[in-house]
């Protein structure tokens, strides 16, 4: 009872008016990571169905979607989506001082192991929804590939 009153003084006057600014300026580059795990995953699936468009060999076509659904734990392919985050290391700095944030490298690794989750979803939904087209009439593959992709990315 006696330290509730200071404390929510505290907050409502040292904390309370700075929130909203805080989580804008934290939801950039968390917002742009999750972004560039969107745009990866689009830009594989245009591969995808480019490549079928020039072969048309189905056996290929399950191979690019056996390679996609590794694709969340392809470091090299994640990379961009990652470094995107890593500028919280900054910002959260700032915080550590002004707040006492501690744990900045635990924030920015669980922020991207929700974008590799993320990631995991969004192929694992593609290939669930692709997989009983994947064995129709090779005209309508590649149109199949970009509604199923679209519904994905919806």
């Amino acid at each position: 009872a006696s330290v509730s009153e200071p404390a929510q003084k505290c907050c409502s006057e040292n904390i309370q008016p700075f929130l909203t600014s805080i989580l804008e300026e934290l939801m950039g580059p968390v917002s742009s990571g999750f972004t560039e795990v969107r745009s990866l995953f689009d830009r594989e699936v245009n591969e995808i169905i480019q490549d079928f468009q020039r072969t048309n060999d189905t056996t290929k076509l399950k191979e690019n979607v056996d390679q996609l659904m590794n694709l969340p734990f392809n470091s090299v392919k994640m990379e961009p989506c990652y470094v995107k985050v890593n500028l919280l290391q900054e910002l959260l700095q700032d915080l550590k001082s002004r707040f006492k944030v501690y744990h900045i490298d635990f924030v920015i690794q669980r922020t991207q192991n929700f974008m590799q989750e993320l990631m995991e979803n969004a192929v694992y939904t593609f290939e669930q929804l692709f997989s009983p087209s994947r064995q129709a009439d090779p005209a309508k593959v590649a149109t199949t590939i970009e509604k199923v992709k679209l519904r994905v990315l919806k």
